[in-house]
């Protein structure tokens, strides 16, 4: 492949990985189809499309479940652009990762996250300094809330010999302090379990073995213990600091799992909205029926939340297309029966084969890392279903590096 063609894809990929944090999803759905569309390939693994089938499947069941409901069609566009999105990102990744060889796949990912380290940090400097932000919420709002692709890109950065890749050691350091530092200020549970999943798995600690569950349970104490100190500090709610986030962390155990939400009492409701959006949810698909709960209400669907909110995009709205808890979005599109298929995907990704090559173990690994995260991150966030989410792209991007390297090998051989 020329050298300008494979640069063509460098700038793609960065181009694809930076536009989600604008968090406008129109841009990003239109970045990422054009950028798929021009990179098509002819060919394709089997691995690959046995991972895409199962949210195409979701998408179909969707589609023909929707055709038994009079939804409007910018409802049902929308609905498509949303379950379209893991689709095209894995796509997407794998095909911009062909004709990059050797250690230039995991260099890429690296660079491109120490990219957005330096852009968040700038624009969380910007609203200290000159919008003269010190609330905890305000800076996430126009700094951003999260971002995984950082966790994965400083994870490699930390083992790159692992992949073949080396930097200048002082290099290495200063790109190490700044994403540490740009992780920490998203302040984002979600970020900091993701980052503590990758480096087990990278130090072969998601492999059941009894070093692995020593490391384990040393894991889960050492955590046990810091929420006690944290739960027993008491909190404020509606700190604006870094205690704002302490408080998040003491409520992050009940909030996505409560049974019961007084509605009317705000403090209640707010601290477990995300609970409520579950409970509305099952309890609306269940009322529709049998073919609901099996197939779901199809494209265009909604919750109806009972009342106006805010929601983080600053919209305010009574219905709901879809939810933090993608679970919950799913069973509302295609039913227990996508529920079942999201978690075939999440099987299918955990499934990797062992491997002699440090390489290939490497991948492997953060493939596994990423099936384990996805179990909370669909919970909670909307897994590779969330607007801004982009580990859709690493994962098709890691399977074909891989994919590569094998072949390498067999050459070799």
């Amino acid at each position: 492949m020329s050298a300008t063609r494979n640069s063509f894809r460098i700038i793609l990929f960065i181009a694809c990985v930076v536009v989600p944090t604008l968090n406008n999803y129109e841009l990003t759905f239109g970045v990422w189809s054009i950028a798929a569309l021009v990179t098509l390939q002819k060919r394709y693994s089997l691995r690959i499309l046995k991972l895409i089938s199962t949210p195409v499947l979701i998408l179909l069941i969707a589609f023909f479940s929707g055709l038994f409901n009079d939804y409007t069609p910018y409802d049902i566009i929308r609905d498509i652009t949303y379950l379209l999105k893991p689709i095209i990102g894995l796509l997407l990744g794998y095909q911009l990762c062909r004709g990059m060889e050797g250690e230039k796949p995991a260099r890429l990912i690296i660079n491109t996250g120490y990219i957005l380290a330096i852009l968040h940090l700038a624009i969380a400097a910007f609203a200290v300094l000159f919008m003269h932000i010190r609330d905890m919420h305000e800076l996430r709002l126009h700094a951003g809330y999260f971002n995984d692709f950082e966790m994965y890109a400083l994870a490699m950065l930390i083992y790159c010999k692992r992949f073949n890749v080396e930097f200048p050691t002082r290099t290495r350091w200063l790109m190490i302090l700044v994403m540490t530092i740009s992780g920490f200020l998203y302040l984002a549970r979600t970020d900091f379990i993701l980052f503590g999943i990758l480096i087990m798995a990278l130090s072969g600690y998601l492999v059941l073995t009894k070093r692995a569950l020593q490391a384990i349970l040393v894991t889960m104490a050492i955590g046990i213990v810091g929420y006690a100190i944290i739960y027993n500090s008491n909190p404020r709610r509606g700190a604006t600091g870094f205690e704002a986030f302490l408080y998040k962390v003491k409520i992050a155990p009940i909030e996505p799992f409560k049974t019961k939400i007084n509605k009317d009492d705000w403090k209640d409701f707010n601290d477990n909205y995300r609970s409520f959006e579950n409970i509305i949810t099952v309890r609306q698909v269940s009322r529709s029926g049998t073919g609901s709960i099996i197939f779901g209400k199809g494209l265009g669907s909604h919750v109806d939340l009972g009342r106006k909110l805010w929601t983080n995009d600053l919209e305010f709205i009574r219905y709901l297309p879809a939810l933090h808890n993608s679970y919950m979005t799913i069973l509302l599109k295609s039913g227990l029966v996508g529920v079942f298929l999201l978690f075939v995907f999440i099987w299918m990704l955990f499934r990797q084969g062992k491997s002699e090559n440090l390489q290939i173990r490497s991948i492997n690994q953060l493939l596994i890392a990423s099936a384990v995260f996805l179990i909370l991150s669909n919970w909670v966030f909307m897994g590779l279903y969330f607007k801004v989410d982009t580990k859709s792209i690493l994962i098709g991007f890691l399977i074909y590096h891989k994919e590569t390297i094998k072949k390498a090998l067999q050459v070799k051989a």
